[in-house]
């Protein structure tokens, strides 16, 4: 009875709305791609890869502590707040409201773009949050309270931005358009955050309110002509058919909610903040593409079961370039873990993985790959919520033979031409995973890429 009166409603619904409605139906026309591991998995290069084919190109979240390299007939692009489609010139970058935006670091990095012979089309939302510089010194003295519990933070303000933007003491883009809103809302985070800083934490913190006020005006004043509301236009922009393509920072580890807590960013970096992030409906996505490195580093503190020591690591932190982009430090590497990229699937809800770096792998006889983890005596193969579950981890691995060096232009010979072995580790992590490897990346250039 229950069911035919639901039926009913539907159904009266349906014919009310085709009578009072003209709905416009629109294939969608939009990719995701995401991290699927510790971020640094190879994103700038697969979102280049695309960005050719989009007419806009979004980051959702993260601020400038995200870095994306891009290599593009051997000159080298590196990136931080500006979505890595800029190179490619063709496509509208747009800096979403879920981004944290430093100004002066856009401002610079819109100088070193245009330095580099690309002139910019760019957005940036007028409902980003902006960091000021009680936030960088914040950050600080933060990371030194929470001791072995920090994350190993790139200094540069994320996490007290993002905090004063849920203490609803945020300054947003659009304030730096409008002084006597900006110096309102300044008095007050200004002060908050200076007793937090000296007060509550021990710190100092000795630049002027005034001499913030001044500088921040200028910067809104150099960046006017780029400021808008980017949610109305991405919107308009779908409406109309064009292809959207959104670049997500940072890995599904360091996500604020699904990550290994709290040794992650500030940010959620799932595909599912896109629709906050940017104010994109989720359901209107139509491919999400999970990057993954072939093997596993990480910058910052934290557990990392997988993780490798020794002349093995060096080899592969040499050969593989492992140096963060952001801040120069050399990452930590180890074995792939597909715990981790089993969550990366189920979270995001990916459609495929785009696997990265298989050429670093070349010459090892053979590669350990984690498909479970031994927790006091219990075999898990999810990620743990519990800190404690996942400093006990220890890696169950399965290993496979390697390879030896692939044969030049390789990714013009397509993915039969690969190596058995190689494509014997790419099904093993599909069936393991539950997501087809369809981006297959084997040198660091935009075209060193085979598509299946």
């Amino acid at each position: 009875m229950i069911r035919i009166c639901i039926i009913c409603i539907c159904s009266t619904y349906q014919r009310q709305a085709s009578n009072h409605f003209q709905v416009t139906l629109y294939q969608s026309n939009i990719t995701a791609i995401v991290g699927a591991q510790w971020g640094d998995e190879g994103k700038g290069k697969i979102t280049d890869f695309f960005a050719g084919n989009s007419d806009y190109v979004v980051r959702f979240h993260g601020g400038n502590n995200a870095g994306h390299t891009v290599i593009v007939d051997g000159e080298t692009y590196k990136l931080h707040l500006i979505p890595s489609g800029i190179v490619y010139g063709s496509p509208v970058s747009v800096i979403a409201n879920g981004v944290v935006v430093d100004p002066k670091a856009l401002i610079d990095e819109i100088a070193y773009v245009i330095n580099k012979g690309i002139n910019p089309k760019l957005m940036v939302s007028d409902r980003a949050h902006v960091i000021m510089p009680y936030h960088i010194a914040l950050d600080s003295v933060l990371s030194g309270h929470q001791a072995n519990l920090a994350a190993g933070s790139t200094g540069r303000g994320i996490a007290p931005v993002y905090a004063d933007k849920m203490f609803r003491n945020g300054i947003r883009v659009v304030d730096l358009l409008e002084p006597n809103i900006f110096k309102e809302k300044l008095i007050k985070g200004y002060s908050f955050s200076k007793n937090l800083i000296e007060k509550a934490l021990g710190g100092t913190f000795d630049i002027s309110m005034d001499s913030i006020y001044d500088d921040y005006i200028e910067y809104g004043n150099k960046l006017s002509s780029y400021i808008c509301d980017t949610a109305v236009e991405l919107f308009n922009a779908h409406k109309s058919g064009k292809s959207i393509l959104f670049e997500g920072a940072q890995g599904i580890s360091l996500d604020v909610d699904h990550g290994i807590y709290p040794y992650t960013t500030s940010s959620n970096t799932a595909a599912g903040h896109i629709s906050t992030g940017a104010g994109v409906s989720f359901r209107d996505i139509g491919k999400i593409i999970g990057v993954a490195k072939a093997y596993l580093s990480r910058v910052g503190e934290s557990p990392l079961p997988t993780e490798i020591h020794g002349d093995e690591a060096n080899e592969l932190r040499e050969k593989g370039a492992e140096y963060g982009t952001t801040t120069g430090r050399p990452r930590r590497v180890g074995w792939l873990d597909l715990v981790q990229v089993r969550q990366a699937v189920r979270v995001n809800g990916l459609t495929e993985i785009a696997l990265t770096k298989l050429d670093i792998l070349n010459g090892f006889k053979t590669l350990p790959i984690c498909i479970a983890y031994e927790v006091e005596g219990k075999q898990v193969k999810e990620m743990p919520a519990s800190l404690h579950d996942y400093r006990c981890a220890k890696p169950i691995y399965t290993s496979l033979p390697g390879w030896e060096d692939l044969p030049n232009n390789i990714w013009d010979m397509g993915f039969d031409a690969l190596p058995k072995t190689m494509k014997d580790y790419i099904s093993y992590i599909e069936t393991e995973v539950e997501c087809p490897v369809k981006i297959v990346s084997v040198g660091p250039q935009r075209h060193e890429t085979i598509l299946r």
